[in-house]
Formats: C-alpha cells, sequence, structure tokens
C-alpha cells in the first residue's frame, strides 16, 4: 500500500520551520541534516516528547559536507533547506566557491546526487542585490543543471560561462529542473511578521510541471482599512480607545486615501496579522506561569534604528543576531511607546510555530534559532503548493517502483504451482472441525 505522504529530505534543518511546514503539508522526511548543536537539541527535544509533525522524522547531527545523497536517487520527491550563504569578493578571478561557509554549493550537490522531482532552497533577501548577481545567476544555473558540474581547478567564472553556454544553446538533454525563484513577504501570507526572504523552487523537467508561486493572501490595506475606515480590527481584539495610537492627521489622511482607493468596498485580501493577534491570548511573561518558553527578559533599551515592533503591526524581522547580540533588536512597542523584549514563545508566535513546540537554549541561542527560521505557515504555504504540483507525479514514481520491485505475478504462479505440486502429496492441510452440540 503506498504512503500517504511524499518523500523529502532536508538540509541545513535549523529549529525545523521548513521542515514543520513541509510536513504539515503532507511530506514525509526520510532525512533531516543540522550541524548545529544546539538546533539538533530543539529538534531532539520535540521528538522524544513526541511532538505531532516531528515525532517520525529522522534526524541527523552532521555536516552536509558528509553526507551522501546517492542512497535517496529517484526515491525522493523534495529536496529542501536554507542552505547557509556568507558574503564574498566576486572581484577579479577567484577559484569557485572556496569559502567553506557557503553551503549553496552542497544543496546543488544533494540535487544533482537524489535526483528529486522537485526541490524548495529559502535565503536572504541580501541574495538578489546588485552586486551578488553573478553569484545568483550562478546558483540557480546550477541548480537548472546540476550535472554540469565544476571541473577541478575550474574558476568560477569559467563554470558560469559553460552554464551559460549550455543554457542558451537550449538543447541539453541531461538531467534539468525548471527554476523559479521569488521575494516574498512573510506578511502577505498570513505571518505576523514583515520579513522578506528569496524562495527558489525547481522541479525537474520530464514532469512538464508548470507552477508559479501561491498569490499573496493578506495585505496592508486590509489591516489599515479594518483599523482606520471600519474600526473593526479594535473592536475585535476589545482595545480601548486608551490603549490605541492617538489619532492625528497623518492617520486622517490615511482613511481618506483608503476610501478613496477602494470605495464603499473593502480590500479583498485578509488584513494583515499583528503583533497583539499573534500573542494576545498569552499571558503576561512578567507573572508566574506555567507557559513553554515564555519567560520575561529584562534589559530592553530604545535607541534610533533599535526601536522595537509597534504592537498593532506585524513585527519586524526577527533576527539572528548583529554584532554577536543575538535577538538584539527583537522588542515588542507599545502604544504607550513602552517596550520589552519579546519572550521565546512570543518570538516563537511570530514565526508561527506551534505551542507545543520547545526552543532549546538560553534566551540568546532561542532567539537565534527562531530567527533564522523560516515562518512556518509560510513554508506550509509553499509546500502545499509544490506537493498539489508533484503529487501526482510522485505517485505514479512510487508506483513505478514497487512495480518494478515486484516479482511478476505470472512468474511467481508458475514458481508456486510447482513448489505446490512437490509438497502437496505429503502436506495434509490440518481441519478444525466445530463439535457438536447436543
Amino acid at each position: 500500500m503506498l504512503a500517504n505522504q511524499i518523500k523529502s529530505v532536508e538540509l541545513f534543518s535549523g529549529a525545523g520551520g521548513l521542515a514543520l511546514g513541509m510536513s504539515k503539508s503532507g511530506f514525509r522526511h526520510e532525512l533531516l541534516v543540522e550541524f548545529n548543536k544546539n538546533a539538533v537539541e530543539t529538534l531532539v527535544k520535540n521528538h522524544d516528547m513526541g511532538q505531532s509533525q516531528i515525532k517520525n522524522w529522522n534526524i541527523r547531527h552532521d555536516d552536509v559536507n558528509n553526507i551522501s545523497f546517492k542512497k535517496y536517487k529517484d526515491q525522493i520527491s523534495v529536496v529542501a533547506g536554507g542552505p547557509p550563504c556568507q558574503p564574498f569578493s566576486l572581484g577579479g578571478k577567484h577559484k569557485a566557491f572556496n569559502d567553506s561557509r557557503d553551503m549553496f554549493p552542497q544543496a546543488v550537490r544533494a540535487v544533482r546526487e537524489a535526483r528529486p522531482d522537485s526541490f524548495i532552497f529559502e535565503n536572504v533577501k541580501g541574495l538578489l542585490r546588485k552586486s551578488f548577481s553573478s553569484y545568483f545567476e550562478y546558483i540557480i544555473l546550477q541548480l537548472t543543471y546540476p550535472n554540469i558540474i565544476k571541473n577541478s581547478g575550474e574558476y568560477w567564472e569559467d563554470h558560469l560561462s559553460r552554464l551559460e553556454e549550455t543554457h542558451t544553446k537550449g538543447n541539453y538533454r541531461g538531467l534539468k529542473y525548471n527554476v523559479v525563484f521569488r521575494l516574498v513577504n512573510a506578511a502577505d501570507y498570513g505571518v505576523p511578521q514583515k520579513r522578506e526572504r528569496v524562495f527558489i523552487v525547481g522541479f525537474r523537467s520530464d514532469l512538464n510541471i508548470e507552477w508559479s508561486f501561491p498569490k499573496a493572501t493578506h495585505s496592508q490595506d486590509a489591516l489599515l482599512w479594518q483599523q482606520w475606515v471600519t474600526g473593526e480590527y479594535w473592536d475585535r481584539l476589545n482595545v480601548s480607545k486608551s490603549d490605541r495610537p492617538k489619532q492625528n492627521s497623518s492617520i486622517e489622511k490615511l482613511s481618506f486615501r483608503l476610501q478613496k482607493k477602494y470605495g464603499l468596498f473593502q480590500p479583498e485580501e485578509k488584513p494583515w496579522v499583528t503583533v497583539r493577534e499573534a500573542i494576545n491570548d498569552l499571558p503576561c511573561p512578567k507573572k508566574e506561569n506555567n507557559f513553554n518558553n515564555h519567560k520575561f527578559r529584562d534589559g530592553a533599551k530604545s535607541y534610533p534604528g533599535h526601536t522595537g515592533s509597534p504592537i498593532d503591526e506585524p513585527s519586524k524581522t526577527l533576527k539572528a543576531g548583529d554584532h554577536g547580540v543575538p535577538g538584539g533588536e527583537n522588542m515588542i512597542r507599545f502604544n504607550d511607546d513602552s517596550i520589552r523584549y519579546f519572550t521565546v514563545r512570543e518570538a516563537a508566535r511570530i514565526q508561527t510555530f506551534p505551542d507545543d513546540y520547545h526552543i532549546s537554549g538560553v534566551w540568546s541561542e532561542c532567539m537565534r534559532q527562531i530567527g533564522n527560521a523560516v515562518p512556518v505557515s509560510l513554508a506550509e504555504v509553499v509546500a502545499r503548493s509544490v506537493y498539489s504540483a508533484i503529487a501526482p507525479s510522485g505517485v505514479w514514481s512510487e508506483c513505478m517502483r514497487q512495480i518494478g520491485n515486484a516479482v511478476p505475478v505470472s512468474l511467481a504462479e508458475v514458481v508456486a504451482r510447482s513448489v505446490y505440486s512437490a509438497i502437496a502429496p505429503n502436506t495434509r492441510p490440518e481441519v478444525v472441525r466445530q463439535e457438536k452440540t447436543d
């Protein structure tokens, strides 16, 4: 019997945000690889606690460089992950990526060795900077033609030229993927956070899959409409007038602009989700509570460029840490201008981790893991769309694999009849008879 889930492998799993979203979409992880010991502790802790999505994951604490993916060749439908990508100079001649911190070559290798139906990779917005345009093109073309490998001693620019030539000719017959990339804002998909990230998605070309990124479901205009045109937002969350931002001429102009733009009809998208909505039902962290990862941390300070996230907007991007201070900017700002640090649970809520998911480590380490994670619900949106695209081909591939591994029925019958004829004369079947009762 075929499993209901489609198999996947994930690299650079971190705290498990992308993996959780994929699991919720129907993928079954055959392998998760993570090198950071603290992130592995988070994964293992949730595994051992029996967290519903993670309890069957195969978690491996290892360097991706040490992993061979050849055993998964044609056996999985997706390779996924968020390859660490450190900036490096592109000026002059360089040997192709010698920076050991750059993990995209390992992502390409995983695709080459496993030959999945598709792949999903996520990375920072900075990857699209103009200064990295050649690097980004190199990534995309390597993922498009993963079997065109850099030769020993070859400069990366020369490898890129070969890839470009192959792509221009358009007659390549080897392993090829149709690759799509998109810069998306997590807030546009219901995540209570303004977080822009690049998704790179590819489908093996022989599957002839036509795919595009899911349409945004939420908008800033829809939030502002409910806040400053109808007031529905404040009523829904029981926010008193004294707790709301003070009315001023800017808000009045905003309300007028929205009504002029949309008339009597509100925006069709759902409103952006705010910090208040994400954490409204959590107990005050300053008071004693038994909520998972929900302890108050003192010491929040505001200064230019470090002002916290307004409670009635989606959070600013949660960061893994700047200048060696993980979570240093991860604060909440209330409408009276008071601030405090997010608790670990509040930050996890903003990244849409489930409440029964435990983040291991001290506060700064937890914030680093959360800041590096893919928002679970955004991962689910993208993964569910990919799942829908490959599910028919994935099931077909699994059927063909099982059929290929099976003994032909007619051959099995011939052998079985021969064996039966040999043993039948000497075999008396045991018969269980029902005793008669008076």
